[in-house]
């Protein structure tokens, strides 16, 4: 398994953030830093399961939408600038986007260090893709899986369904898809 398709989808949501232009979300749905946020947290899980399937090690994976809004917004107010509290690097990693905060800019930077680390790690699975890996994928409706899985299989699932999704919701977050938001 390569990391082709994977780095496509990624280049396309990055692209997407650089161009910024984003509004605020409607009710009950995630701005884009929150969906960037999202991301960086996926992928953290993702490259975590990556190397234990790559040691060989025990591994489940699991990416519930629900239980990272509390933790998205830490994460977004970690990059919300220098003089936010915590550890992580708000001036390092990116500034701010069009249509966008220095929270997103950061987010962006560390967004595209992981999607980086997870497909360096992707490109070295080589057979141990097919390494079953218990997987708990919830996000609204329409990814909804919970089974084990060759780890191929849900990478692919990251790489076709679920960056294409979040693509889609930072898209639909432009004043000229909601008139009524400008």
């Amino acid at each position: 398994m390569g990391s082709e398709v994977l780095r496509r989808a990624y280049d396309e949501v990055l692209a997407e953030v650089a161009a910024g232009g984003f509004g605020p979300p409607g009710d009950g749905e995630l701005s884009a830093e929150q969906i960037v946020a999202h991301l960086v947290a996926s992928d953290e899980l993702m490259i975590e399961a990556t190397e234990a399937v790559l040691a060989g090690s025990p591994v489940a994976y699991y990416d519930l939408d629900a239980i990272h809004r509390p933790q998205l917004d830490a994460l977004v107010a970690e990059y919300a600038g220098p003089e936010a509290p915590g550890p992580g690097p708000p001036t390092s990693g990116g500034s701010a986007v069009p249509g966008g905060s220095a929270a997103l800019g950061g987010l962006a930077g560390r967004l595209r260090e992981t999607s980086r680390r997870l497909c360096a790690l992707v490109d070295r699975l080589g057979p141990a893709a097919q390494t079953p890996v218990e997987t708990r994928l919830h996000e609204d409706v329409d990814l909804r899986v919970d089974e084990t899985l060759p780890w191929a299989r849900t990478l692919d699932l990251h790489a076709r369904v679920h960056l294409p999704k979040h693509l889609a919701q930072l898209r639909a977050l432009r004043p000229q898809f909601h008139a009524h938001r400008a």
